[in-house]
């Protein structure tokens, strides 16, 4: 029996021993397929490098050729030409240069309320002004697209320094040019914005005429704090020494009553001052009437 059982055993180990070297077989040539196949996308991979730098010499040499080509097209042109009539070519191209600015700078701007039509002579400017998200007055340039650029007409107020700006901008850069001429018209249409607005709106604080010149930019008045109030204890002057803004960096306001200024009524008249150099004067007044209407509630509560 004992032979019998040591054969078994024998048998029995052997199969273990191929099934394992079965099993190892295997797993080499799995481990040889995936390296053949990373050998293969290796291969590939450099192989798409290589087609994209071909493909891309390519193009670069097809540009070189048609570059030439255009080149030699226009040493031939040009040797035919009469040298006057290079001059007059050269000079169109460069007005044709001076309108696509004008026609790009333009549509940069579209957004910030200037406009434009192409017209026979050149371009027509539209600039609309805005204050506090209110559209205002509108008003347009007719630009002549020559050597040199000039204005034909315009609707800008005779105040505002048009030919000053297109002395120094419109030459040499259309886009400062429609910049500064944009800041001016749009801080000269919020200046007056707030006076119109005043005169409407808050007249009942006011004991007199508002007195103010064409640029808006110098205001005077006289005003109370309560429309009831028959006295006028304040008058304010309001100068706007820089035209391209839309708030006075020159504000007085002094006392009118005829009693002595006390100490609260000379904080008021303070404070005002600083009011007027730091908000819109239709908002100063607002505020005024806001303060009577809480005084008018707590009494009455």
């Amino acid at each position: 029996m004992e032979p019998a059982n040591t054969l078994r055993r024998d048998r029995d180990k052997g199969g273990v021993l191929a099934h394992l070297e079965r099993l190892e077989t295997r797993v080499n040539r799995s481990h040889k397929q995936s390296e053949e196949l990373q050998r293969a996308q290796a291969a590939e991979n450099a192989l798409g490098t290589k087609i994209h730098k071909l493909r891309y010499l390519r193009d670069k040499l097809r540009a070189e050729v048609k570059h030439r080509q255009v080149s030699r097209k226009v040493k031939a042109s040009i040797a035919n030409v009469e040298p006057d009539q290079i001059v007059d070519t050269s000079g169109k191209e460069v007005l044709e240069r001076k309108l696509e600015n004008v026609k790009a700078t333009l549509q940069a701007y579209r957004f910030t309320g200037i406009s434009a039509k192409l017209t026979s002579r050149g371009v027509c400017v539209c600039i609309n002004t805005a204050f506090e998200g209110n559209l205002l007055e509108s008003y347009f340039v007719d630009l002549v697209i020559q050597k040199p650029l000039w204005i034909h007409q315009h609707s800008v107020p005779i105040f505002i320094p048009l030919e000053e700006i297109a002395a120094k901008y419109l030459q040499t850069d259309i886009q400062h040019f429609l910049f500064s001429l944009c800041e001016y018209l749009n801080a000269y249409s919020g200046r007056k914005y707030q006076a119109d607005r005043l005169q409407s709106d808050f007249a009942a604080f006011l004991t007199g005429p508002l007195q103010r010149n064409s640029l808006c930019n110098l205001l005077s008045f006289t005003y109370k704090l309560d429309p009831r109030d028959q006295s006028s204890p304040f008058c304010a002057r309001l100068l706007y020494k820089d035209l391209t803004t839309t708030l006075p960096a020159d504000v007085t306001v002094t006392y009118q009553g005829t009693e002595a200024l006390s100490t609260s009524m000379e904080e008021q008249r303070a404070s005002h001052e600083t009011l007027f150099c730091t908000k819109p004067l239709h908002q100063v007044f607002a505020s005024f009437a806001r303060k009577g209407e809480e005084l008018d509630t707590s009494l009455a509560s």
